[in-house]
């Protein structure tokens, strides 16, 4: 298997919406080293976070489709796996990606649907965006998200997840690291005292890690967060073997 961990794989500048179709990142050769990890066409299944909510997830695989067909993909397939369909076989597809929103709803239908049992030996490619990224470690770190999650304390900030890596990725940094939640500084406040014992890797949007042949590579701007403190680790369009 090969595992691209990306933040945002699609090149959607922050004054376009979403309905305008935009090409998969460059920067950092993303486009094309995802496009050396699958054949011509590629097969995709689309594992979403929101499982119940068919709108958004027939809109998001749309986006995703003509962004692979503008970057020069053939698409023969791209199916959806949400609560209409859920009994896909990962092994009828190229990639499998696993999409963006809540971690531990994400996770919730991951563990529903059997998702790490039927990935074992699964040869093709994963690709996580931002969410379905923080679900493929083996311990995720589900960052408080939403109003009252940081303050209750009864929500799960450590929770089982796919298992395909050991790597815990924050992602969308350039966004949250100043944002505060339930009047807690997100960076300072909860991240980097949550990280005593423990590495997350802070992504911006275009960096991505590649987990290829047991070896995981950071490719663009990141940072690490550990025992409380961040560091750069690698700068755009650089990378780094972590």
């Amino acid at each position: 298997m090969t595992l691209f961990l990306t933040s945002d794989p699609v090149d959607r500048p922050g004054t376009i919406p979403r309905q305008v179709s935009c090409p998969l990142k460059t920067e950092n050769g993303f486009a094309d080293r995802l496009r050396c990890s699958l054949p011509d066409p590629v097969r995709i299944l689309f594992v979403e976070a929101a499982p119940d909510d068919f709108e958004r997830n027939d809109s998001y695989m749309e986006y995703m489709r003509e962004a692979f067909s503008l970057s020069g993909f053939q698409v023969a397939a791209i199916d959806v796996c949400d609560h209409r369909k859920t009994d896909h076989d990962p092994g009828d597809y190229d990639l499998v990606i696993l999409g963006g929103g809540h971690v531990p709803t994400q996770n919730a239908f991951f563990r529903e649907i059997a998702l790490k049992e039927r990935l074992k030996g699964y040869r093709g490619v994963v690709m996580g965006i931002s969410a379905g990224t923080m679900n493929c470690a083996e311990t995720v770190y589900a960052q408080p998200e939403l109003p009252g999650e940081a303050v209750d304390p009864a929500y799960s900030r450590f929770i089982p997840g796919l298992g395909l890596t050991r790597i815990n990725v924050l992602p969308h940094w350039q966004m949250v690291r100043n944002e505060v939640l339930d009047g807690l500084r997100l960076s300072e406040d909860i991240t980097l005292p949550d990280s005593t014992g423990r590495r997350f890797y802070c992504l911006v949007d275009g960096s991505y890690i590649l987990v290829e042949n047991d070896v995981s590579t950071l490719y663009g701007l990141g940072y690490l967060a550990e025992n409380g403190v961040i560091t750069e680790i690698c700068k755009a369009e650089k990378s780094r073997i972590l």
